[in-house]
């Protein structure tokens, strides 16, 4: 998601820390009747591993990607003898998933064409990095159904990508948009990044005027994190990087107001949409909907029931292609746990959390109210603009 949903929420992490995972023992969860209509793939190759990604990820390494790919679509076969697949939203993430060679992509775009009921399908969406976008692949995702694009750019400044580790220059990305233009994409999102080691106000201003002026459909910001088993996280450790959460407000502030001012909705904290074009997939996620999680590291979630696969793409690949299941750990949630992280993730939506969600939480309501942080809408509580600044404190409250 990016696994969903994209990433850099301290209160949902933190929901998962509180929590032990229990071991599954390789049993797959029960049959369920019905359909799953959300499914998410982890493909975990980088061609260069960022300081700052926390995602499970491994270097590429040709010799072992096509077994990769036989074995995510020997994933997809157990899990359809177990339960009813009918997706209407399909997601790559990573990792790198355009880093796969064009006949590696082919074979796993038609294996999923090939085993699925893609007739309620709206919304296929692959992470590309600009550094391994071609026309060919481009060309290849259009024709087997791929509707959204996710371009990794995070920044147009040549000294900011050299920090991030980014493979790709600004003039690379600017072609990669263009390559996805000229093969018909019409729904693009640009990923960007804030809140970086030396940025300066007015690079990131830059870095959104030129987004725009590609007039992307769609638009994610986030704030730089710094995440545990990263080299950012120890550079920061070690008193070389450091977080100003004052610094990070006023970029805040300024994506929004330059994003808005542009015609972009702000329907999420992290994310901007032209209107018609949010995306499908991410929403599901907030909204608590069962989605299945495909590859090494991935999770998925069914009722009360939350499992991992292994993180590890060779144990893995020897699971799935001796006809085993990969998950690695398994745990069983209770209603009040959904709910928990039904109002985190709802909070940072522009729909926000309704009302009767809050009903546990008057006075910390009324309080918020009062500061100016929510506000009632359509029978919803939503958080203010100087409230989006704060969500993950005031996430905190409730859960």
């Amino acid at each position: 998601m990016s696994q969903c949903a994209n990433h850099n929420s301290a209160t949902i992490a933190a929901l998962y820390q509180r929590r032990k995972l229990l071991n599954d023992g390789g049993h797959r969860p029960p049959l369920q009747i019905d359909p799953i209509r959300h499914l998410y793939l982890h493909i975990p190759f980088c061609a260069r591993i960022c300081p700052y990604c926390a995602f499970y990820k491994e270097l590429l390494d040709r010799s072992q990607t096509e077994r990769f790919c036989a074995a995510i679509l020997s994933e997809l076969e157990l899990h359809m003898q177990d339960r009813h697949l009918l997706p209407s939203t399909i997601y790559f993430g990573g990792g790198t998933p355009s880093a796969l060679t064009t006949s590696q992509l082919e074979l796993l775009l038609g294996g999923f064409r090939e085993r699925l009921d893609l007739s309620a399908l709206s919304e296929w969406t692959v992470e590309a990095n600009p550094g391994s976008v071609s026309a060919r692949k481009a060309a290849l995702l259009r024709e087997f159904g791929v509707n959204r694009i996710s371009l990794g750019v995070q920044s147009w400044d040549e000294k900011l990508l050299k920090i991030l580790g980014r493979e790709h220059t600004g003039p690379q990305a600017k072609s990669s948009f263009s390559i996805l233009r000229a093969a018909g994409f019409t729904n693009i999102n640009v990923d960007l990044m804030f809140g970086l080691p030396g940025q300066s106000m007015a690079q990131w201003r830059s870095t959104l005027e030129k987004t725009i002026g590609l007039q992307p459909e769609h638009i994610s910001a986030y704030c730089l994190t710094y995440e545990e088993d990263t080299e950012f996280f120890l550079r920061q450790k070690r008193g070389e990087l450091h977080a100003d959460p004052d610094v990070d407000a006023g970029f805040f502030e300024m994506t929004m107001s330059i994003l808005e001012n542009a015609g972009y909705e702000h329907y999420e904290i992290s994310n901007y949409a032209r209107a018609g074009f949010s995306s499908a997939h991410n929403r599901a996620y907030w909204a608590g909907e069962d989605y299945l999680g495909l590859g090494p590291s991935a999770f998925s979630t069914r009722g009360l029931r939350r499992w991992q696969n292994v993180s590890d793409y060779r144990n893995y690949a020897d699971r799935t292609l001796s006809g085993e299941s990969a998950i690695a750990t398994t745990e069983q949630l209770t209603p009040e746990m959904k709910r928990a992280e039904r109002i985190a993730f709802s909070l940072r939506t522009g729909e926000g959390i309704p009302r009767e969600l809050l009903q546990p939480w008057p006075k910390e309501t009324q309080e918020f109210v009062a500061l100016g942080l929510l506000r009632q809408s359509n029978g919803n509580f939503t958080l203010t603009t100087a409230g989006k600044s704060l969500a993950d404190s005031v996430a905190e409250a409730f859960v």
